[in-house]
């Protein structure tokens, strides 16, 4: 079932060089132990972890699934707490944080090289380390001292683990409906009550403690986002001494049962009057959790890419040995491999020009975020956090509704067997499906950048990356087309048709997305001494992906979507 997984070491090591100039992260204060050789043969021992460790439990995971037992624990599939060990005894979890809470002080493009080696082997194992770096994230920026001392130590070791706690059953992506109270309490902490769901590993037998991170409101406060407050709630209360203490009142009420991703327990967690240690200020819940869902967004964007990089992989095996009929050319008496037929290499290239483009897009994303962190210059670390800005929905929406298009192409070149779910095609599709869904819909990513992120610095920012885009990869008629979209949306802000900018928001970021691809492809392209590959894998983008681009103008700017009446009753 399935193949082995193969890191794609020497594609990360170009994009880290090329695109994400690494060189250049290296040379800012506090990152100078990453320059690119330190960095590959630290990649280089990731990809042997993954690929030994984590990536032959793909399978068991998918077909055993994490289950909650009669008590509310929850056991993760076989192997799955050995390999979280491992995991945590070679330190990767930490490699980007600061040294000074025990953090490896790489920059953050290298975790997002790593995130990919992990997703990719095993995405269902990866969505715990995933969440608990967004919860250190969260913690480092808005915790107090305390806080600090007593919670990030253990999770950036991954000996605890972080979760978000936000979806309730009537606050899905509006979240400022969500009502988990949280009382005060005598001793200056909070009592949290309240029911919530698609808590990402919500309960497991993996890490020593979990460090819940929750939203809800404190009494008396106002209704919709600006009442929200964020609180720490352990699942084992924390004694002075860091020791752990007796359980705290919340409990797994259900895991759920899903498309995808079957290893990562999705579960509904009610918390009982739960002792809780608010973050910040009352009211200052989303500004915290935003920190956290950012990071996320990145992450999430980052499994678009690993499924259709290890649906590849396979893809590709598989047409190489299974033989069907003559290809154009073919001589002799055998059938041909199937790898040999136009449509299917059409199929193939159409994957591994989407893995390499979402590539470049992902870790040109996660470059910003070390530039914006720790450039030496404040105007270029405003620049990189506008960059950052723009960029972010873009990469986590283009990508996870890209990796959903190749990985379904992964069980077309399988044909019928890839629909039979011993070959293992099928799992990188059911797991790849909820990508475009959590951290925020990609229609809220569309939203987002239309409504909040094109108008940034007057429409500077996009001005300026498109200049970059002409520069490098030329003046094409799919650049043309996105300049026109870009000005028609704000246009449609600016004189209050919402409605009509907000039915072309979907489109306009593929768009962008097919854009921002081509640009990056073709800088690779243009390297001296570039592997062949590269200038074929831009070919198949500007010509298989670009032209769509153009055709989406028409999508953007057709104003509002549909009639009414089409949705009656």
């Amino acid at each position: 079932m399935g193949v082995d997984f193969r890191p794609p070491l020497d594609d990360i090591a170009f994009v880290l060089e090329h695109v994400a100039g690494l060189a250049d992260i290296a040379s800012f204060p506090g990152l100078e132990q990453a320059d690119l050789a330190t960095t590959v043969g630290l990649l280089s021992e990731a990809g042997r972890f993954v690929a030994e460790v984590i990536a032959p439990l793909n399978v068991i995971g998918d077909t055993v699934g994490s289950r909650r037992n009669a008590d509310g624990t929850v056991t993760t599939p076989p192997g799955f707490a050995a390999a979280y060990r491992q995991y945590v005894e070679g330190g990767w979890g930490g490699i980007s944080f600061p040294t000074s809470i025990g953090g490896g002080g790489f920059p953050w493009v290298v975790t997002i090289a790593v995130q990919e080696l992990i997703s990719a082997a095993n995405m269902g194992f990866s969505l715990c380390p995933l969440l608990t770096q967004g919860a250190i994230d969260l913690l480092l920026h808005h915790a107090d001292e305390v806080q600090r001392e007593t919670y990030l130590p253990k999770l950036v070791t991954g000996e605890w683990s972080g979760t978000m706690n936000l979806t309730e059953p009537d606050a899905g992506s509006d979240v400022g409906a969500l009502r988990t109270k949280a009382v005060p309490a005598d001793d200056g902490t909070y009592r949290i009550s309240g029911t919530k769901i698609y808590i990402t590993y919500g309960e497991q037998d993996l890490s020593e403690n979990i460090v819940h991170l929750v939203l809800a409101r404190t009494p008396g406060a106002p209704a919709g986002t600006k009442g929200i407050s964020v609180f720490i709630v352990p699942k084992f209360m924390v004694r002075a001494d860091g020791t752990l203490g007796e359980r705290n009142r919340l409990q797994c009420l259900k895991v759920e049962h899903k498309l995808g991703i079957h290893a990562s327990p999705t579960c509904v967690m009610e918390f009982d009057d739960a002792v809780g240690y608010l973050i910040g200020g009352e009211g200052t819940g989303m500004r915290s959790m935003f920190t956290m869902m950012n990071n996320a967004r990145l992450s999430v964007g980052l499994e678009g890419l690993a499924i259709t990089e290890r649906a590849y992989q396979q893809a590709l095996a598989y047409a190489h040995d299974r033989r069907q009929g003559k290809a154009p050319g073919a001589t002799g008496q055998d059938s041909s491999p199937i790898v040999d037929h136009p449509d299917v290499q059409l199929l193939l290239a159409r994957m591994r020009a989407g893995a390499e483009g979402l590539r470049a897009l992902l870790y040109f994303d996660a470059s910003c975020v070390d530039r914006a962190s720790h450039h030496p210059d404040p105007a270029e670390r405003a620049k990189a956090a506008d960059l950052l800005a723009l960029l972010t929905p873009i990469a986590k929406g283009f990508s996870t509704d890209l990796g959903v298009e190749l990985t379904s192409l992964g069980i077309q070149v399988h044909g019928g067997m890839g629909y039979v779910e011993e070959t293992g095609a099928a799992q990188h599709w059911r797991d790849s499906r909820i990508a475009p869904i959590y951290e925020g819909t990609n229609g809220i990513q569309a939203i987002d950048l239309v409504t909040r992120k094109l108008g940034l610095g007057g429409g500077a920012v996009v001005a300026e990356l498109l200049a970059r885009v002409e520069a490098d990869a030329g003046a094409t008629p799919a650049l043309a087309a996105l300049r026109r979209s870009a000005t028609w949306l704000g246009e449609a802000l600016a004189t209050g048709r919402l409605t009509d900018a907000l039915a072309g928001a979907t489109p306009f970021l593929r768009q962008f997305g097919l854009v921002l691809c081509d640009w990056l492809l073709q800088r690779m392209a243009a390297v001296p001494g570039a592997p062949a590959s590269k200038a074929l894998v831009a070919e198949v983008w500007r010509t298989r992906f670009l032209p769509e681009a153009i055709g989406l103008e028409v999508a953007v700017t057709s104003g509002a979507a549909a009639p009414a009446a089409l949705f009656a009753r």
